[in-house]
């Protein structure tokens, strides 16, 4: 299925991040999947070193990966899905929200589950999707 093939991307892209505690890819498609709006993973802002060397949570100042998809897929267009190998923190959730993100498939769990808890009162479904996962690696 696409979710899968976009579960993977977002995965692969997750390899490129630098981040020396958690690599995080995202792809944010359309609502019928048939067309990829914006590609991230976290890292620094364009033209800044790319390295993230710490290892505490929220020290190393880098953009996350959903915060890197959503400036490139547009904010207006309604009912966007988000692809994403780690769930948002509670700042990506509430900016998929005001980016009309619809529906958030993640594949592991972010240390705080807070995100996830945002986004479900802003009414985005929220998919803890592991399907197939160990057949795929």
């Amino acid at each position: 299925p696409l979710e899968e093939v976009y579960m993977r991307m977002a995965e692969e892209l997750a390899k490129r991040s630098t981040c020396a505690r958690l690599q995080v890819g995202t792809v944010i498609t359309t609502s019928d999947l048939t067309q990829v709006l914006g590609i991230g993973y976290n890292g620094n802002a364009r033209g800044l070193p790319n390295r993230c060397d710490s290892t505490t949570p929220g020290s190393c100042g880098c953009l996350h990966s959903e915060q890197n998809a959503l400036i490139k897929a547009g904010a207006q267009l309604p009912g966007k899905v988000m692809f994403v190998s780690a769930s948002p923190c509670v700042m990506c959730a509430k900016m998929a929200i005001n980016a009309n993100v619809a529906r958030v498939y993640y594949r592991e769990a972010y240390r705080d589950p807070a995100g996830l808890d945002v986004l479900r009162q802003g009414r985005v479904e929220v998919i803890h999707y592991n399907r197939w996962r160990d057949l795929w690696r």
